[in-house]
């Protein structure tokens, strides 16, 4: 049986819509490719170096955490922060979500050494409210929230995953492991939607300028053989183009950026359906924080920030495609989509504590380059 369509979260995009709709379609008459990332291989390595949580001393700094206060971890991942809370601010009590089990089970972990101040919750943004009322938690409650986005270094740090393009596994992305384990993979992507549809995700969540190439590409070379590991989905989009540009972009900090960067950003955002999940998550962050209560909140690339923006400057985001960009080909320059439905009240429930945008320190991003690209946006909720 494939994965709940209750369960199912519907893509932000009209594209991205239609190209997950004909997913399902497909797929429902056919098993699909993942393999689970619970699933033995010889050949993917499981190293993982310490985790370094991004600009720790900025989120300890503008939470601003007073003993015994309640502050919500909505992204564990491997622990960094909330240890970092822990150790810091006496008798403090974190709710630590994930969507991801492996992150759940070192919070349990975690919960055992400091009992009583640690409460995990599996699950995702989507999720959150029905878990906090589960566990007897009001509206209105929490002293601070931290929401952490995007895919965690633990996750990208396991080849068995299939986050990163640096390391061989199999083609999965999905972060909550097996927990739905109908759900469609990265694999299921990309072997059974159609060039058309491809090219589509590509360009709304990786913004690549070269989808259509790509897209082609990689149906192209599913006809040979199905594509069904990380590498080789590298090696697909590598081969569309000339050597010499391969590694020809450049990351933050001006190191080569393999070609294939943007391809498993867009897949693996459309597989977790993480703008709309990160939308929700700032809504329920929004609805369980107390007036005065703090929200921090760390976005890796363009597509969350810009979302993020708008949120906390209260705008309507009930059709996400409205905090998205347009070109205008008459002049190149960038404008914003008009937002119709902008309430007039401009920051009816936020009030910024840093008006700029935080960004990580050129030692920090030395000590751990993942970080280079972080933004950090601090609010208070009035």
């Amino acid at each position: 049986m494939l994965f709940n369509a209750k369960i199912m979260i519907w893509k932000t995009s009209p594209a991205a819509l239609t190209a997950w709709r004909s997913l399902m379609w497909k797929l429902s008459s056919a098993a699909g490719l993942c393999s689970g990332p619970g699933s033995s291989d010889s050949s993917v390595s499981d190293e993982k170096p310490p985790h370094t949580p991004v600009m720790l001393k900025e989120i300890l700094h503008y939470l601003d955490l007073k003993p015994a206060q309640v502050v919500l971890d909505m992204t564990f991942g491997g622990g960094g922060h909330t240890k970092a809370i822990l150790n810091t601010v006496p008798e403090v009590t974190v709710l630590a979500l994930d969507r991801d089990p492996e992150a759940i089970s070192l919070a349990q972990q975690l919960a055992k050494q400091h009992f009583g101040r640690v409460k995990p919750l599996l699950g995702r943004f989507s999720e959150l409210e029905a878990l906090m009322s589960n566990m007897n938690i009001k509206p209105g409650s929490i002293d601070a929230v931290l929401l952490d986005a995007g895919c965690s270094s633990m996750q990208m740090d396991q080849a068995k995953r299939g986050f990163s393009l640096s390391k061989d596994g199999p083609l999965d992305m999905r972060m909550d492991g097996e927990r739905y384990p109908d759900m469609p993979c990265a694999a299921d992507v990309v072997n059974t939607l159609d060039q058309q549809a491809l090219a589509s995700i590509l360009t709304a969540y990786g913004e690549e300028r070269h989808a259509r190439k790509i897209a082609s590409a990689i149906v192209e070379a599913r006809r040979v053989n199905p594509i069904t590991r990380t590498h080789q989905l590298a090696s697909v989009v590598a081969g569309a183009f000339p050597a010499s540009i391969v590694h020809a972009r450049k990351d933050r900090l001006h190191r080569p950026a393999h070609i294939a960067t943007k391809t498993f950003q867009a897949l693996r955002i459309f597989v977790n359906d993480e703008l709309k999940e990160l939308h929700t998550g700032l809504c329920a962050a929004r609805s369980a924080l107390k007036p005065g209560g703090r929200l921090c909140v760390i976005t890796f690339h363009s597509l969350e920030d810009r979302l993020v923006k708008h949120f906390l400057q209260d705008r309507d985001l009930s059709h996400l495609e409205q905090c998205h960009f347009i070109e205008n080909k008459r002049n190149g320059r960038r404008e914003k989509l008009v937002d119709k439905n902008r309430e007039c009240n401009k920051n009816a429930h936020w009030f910024p504590v840093q008006r700029k945008v935080v960004t990580p320190e050129k030692d920090d991003v030395r000590e751990n380059p993942r970080g280079r690209s972080a933004k950090l946006r601090v609010v208070l909720r009035r």
